[in-house]
């Protein structure tokens, strides 16, 4: 199985690492011209995953019409700009593997519904859970949830892309795997705005669990199953981005919670702290859907510029409930 690989980043190359392992060819597809470069002169990503050795048969090119005729795509561009890639990419009939983590703006749609409307007769899996780029690219042990409803292709697709450090679980809830990738990226905000603050390791552990029964409440609400986000791609990624500065969108909430604004620490960054595109639209769909999420209406206050102290308050001061609601 021929694999390809849209999206230069760090995710996305060290996903093309995973899967170039044994010396499978792989095609990077990155949009800047110095990641390509980089990765084909170099057989390194400079300037995303800097230090890191790449496989000699990862070719990296600024050409979509290079990945045709591949077997398998996996789509690493930011869910904002998953649907304009797609359709500008010659897909066809191809497979595509999710592995981009978001709800796009506008439609409130997830990144595999809208795939489904940018290539209509392309298969679609998803890849989450709880991953860190530089540690899978450098073969640190690792496992993920692989979601498709298509047993056949999530078990080919499985096999294709597992290696000893690299394991990957089943599931044909592809709904729910894609919840809880983009719902931890809200709650890692918030996590990091309880470092920022000085709040303490009780307060991140309340977060982390009351943000679980949010991102369970809304997961289950929109077709989700519970036993998924339990699992690698719910609980397991909100535990690992919940917990450490390699994390971006933590790294965004410590900043927050140190006082600083979202528009200076976003403009300091060259990468993507998705939480803070999908916070907004996440709120919005929440409340179409009648599901409280009082954590992720915090997150949303603090990125529109309200003071820490003011929003932590608030929280606190909610009314009690029992624990189940």
């Amino acid at each position: 199985m021929r694999i390809g690989v849209i999206g230069g980043g760090a995710w996305g190359t060290a996903l093309a690492q995973v899967a170039a392992r044994g010396g499978a060819p792989v095609t990077l597809w990155a949009r800047e011209p110095e990641v390509v470069e980089s990765v084909n002169a170099a057989h390194a990503n400079h300037h995303f995953l800097a230090g890191v050795p790449l496989s000699e048969s990862i070719r990296a090119t600024g050409d979509l019409a290079d990945l045709a005729s591949h077997d398998a795509l996996l789509v690493v561009a930011p869910a904002q700009h998953v649907r304009a890639v797609l359709r500008a990419a010659p897909i066809g009939s191809t497979p595509l593997v999710l592995c981009a983590k978001g709800i796009e703006a506008g439609t409130r749609l997830l990144v595999g519904e809208v795939a489904h409307q940018a290539a209509p007769d392309a298969p679609i899996a998803v890849l989450s859970g709880p991953t860190f780029a530089h540690e899978v690219a450098a073969g640190k042990p690792t496992a993920v949830t692989l979601a498709c409803e298509d047993e056949d292709l999530r078990s080919r697709l499985a096999e294709r892309l597992a290696g000893p450090a690299f394991r990957t679980y089943g599931s044909a809830d592809v709904i729910g795997a894609e919840i809880g990738g983009a719902v931890k990226n809200v709650l890692a905000i918030a996590c990091g705005v309880v470092e920022g603050a000085g709040l303490g390791l009780n307060a991140r552990a309340a977060l982390i669990a009351r943000g679980f029964a949010e991102m369970t409440r809304f997961g289950l609400a929109r077709g989700g199953q519970a036993e998924t986000l339990t699992g690698l791609s719910g609980l397991g990624d909100l535990v690992l981005t919940c917990s450490s500065t390699n994390s971006r969108n933590f790294s965004l909430g410590v900043g927050l919670g140190q006082g600083r604004s979202a528009v200076e620490l976003m403009a300091d960054r060259k990468t993507v702290a998705e939480g803070a595109f999908t916070a907004p639209v996440l709120r919005e769909a929440a409340a179409e859907a009648g599901v409280d999420m009082p954590v992720t209406e915090a997150v949303n206050a603090l990125l529109e510029g309200a003071a820490v102290q003011d929003v932590i308050g608030a929280l606190l001061a909610r009314p009690l409930r029992e624990e189940a609601q």
